[in-house]
Parts: C-alpha cells; structure tokens; sequence
C-alpha cells in the first residue's frame, strides 16, 4: 500500500481544519469559507511528507531539513561535542516541508531538550535561547556528530522520535518541528562542507559536507 505522503503528527490539525469547513459549509457562512478554506489547505500543505532519494555515497551528509542555508561557520561547540566543528544552519520557513531526516546513518548517543522562547529563528540568539532539542550520533565511521531542532518565533512544539541507543539510516525521518523553525548541524571540525550561505536545501537529499578523509 502506498504511504500517504502526510506526517501523522499533522492528522490532528488536517481533521480539525476539515471539520471547520465542513460546519460552515453547512451553516452556509460563505464569507468565512473564504478564510478557512486556504487555512485547510495551507495546513495539509505544512504537513507533507513527500519521499525523497538519499545519496547512496557513503562519504555524504545530508540535509536534516528543507529550507535555506543560513551559516556555514567552523566554530567551538561547547554545548553537545566539546570540540571544534563545522556548524550549518538551515532556516525553515512556513512554506517548508517540516518533517526531519537524520544527516548521516548511525547510533544516536544522547538526545538533550531545552525548553526556551521562541524568538525568530534566523536570529543568532534562537540557537541560545529557543526551546531546542539536539541528538547527538555516533556515525558508521565512529566519528560523532550532531543536529540541534531550534523552535522559531510561530513555532511551538518540537517532535523527536530519536531516543540513546536508537540506530538511524541516512536520510531516515527522527521529527518535525511545527510552523516555522531552524535545524543546525554540527559536524567534525575536519568535515567539507558542499553548500554556501544563501543555498536552498532539501531534508533527505541535498549533500551539505563530506567527511574527512
């Protein structure tokens, strides 16, 4: 059987909005059918789940989110890896597809959730003070790294399937974050990275870096 190409966490809402429209199509309240028709469809489009091809190369990671890439940057983590890192942060817009997908196959280590505020999420304070969540992995080739979910300013619940112990294939789905947010990536420092600030990306298929050799 085909899978519906719609995250289940959204089914809540889909039905919510389609019962909306369905009493006021009954109560004949043509104006607000005006509203709350581009809501439901709006809502179905925010939930999709379309399949994606991941990259059979081995040395590839992936984009854990759709959206557009934000900062490319070799900085010092000291929050989830203790070292030097190649950080990229990709900004979700509302019009993303918001379901996640894990950058590189592997064991997860240790999965670690900040309740926060809810700045913008392309703001440099968002990966400081926003309700986040990061999984930390310990990949195929034994080096580790990590991907950090960061709430945006509409954004209100994070979903994280991923738990320690947990092993992931590249490009396998572990959450989504609801309307609008931010998903930062930190790789080891030695890693290449395959895309510049400004760049679209898409979760499960675009390349973002290679690892060292």
């Amino acid at each position: 059987m085909a899978r519906i190409p719609v995250a289940r966490e959204g089914y809540p809402f889909i039905l919510a909005a389609l019962f909306c429209i369905i009493v006021i199509w009954i109560a004949g309240l043509v104006w607000l059918e005006l509203f709350f028709a581009p809501l439901g469809v709006f809502v179905l489009a925010f939930f999709r789940d379309p399949e994606r091809v991941v990259p059979a190369d081995a040395n590839a990671i992936i984009s854990p989110a759709d959206g557009k890439v934000i900062k490319v940057e070799r900085v010092r983590d000291e929050k989830f890896l203790k070292a030097e890192v190649l950080r990229i942060c990709i900004f979700m817009n509302v019009f993303n597809v918001h379901v996640n997908r894990v950058p590189a196959s592997g064991r997860v280590v240790d999965v670690i959730y900040n309740p926060g505020k809810f700045f913008n999420a392309s703001l440099d304070k968002a990966s400081l003070h926003n309700e986040q969540n990061a999984v930390i992995m310990e990949a195929e080739n034994g080096r580790r790294f990590a991907f950090n979910q960061i709430a945006g300013l509409i954004a209100r619940r994070i979903v994280c399937y991923a738990k320690a112990g947990m092993s992931f294939e590249k490009g396998q789905r572990f959450g989504l974050i609801r309307f609008g947010s931010r998903v930062d990536v930190y790789l080891p420092a030695g890693c290449t990275p395959t895309v510049k600030v400004g760049e679209k990306v898409r979760a499960g298929s675009s390349i973002l870096g290679c690892w060292d050799a």
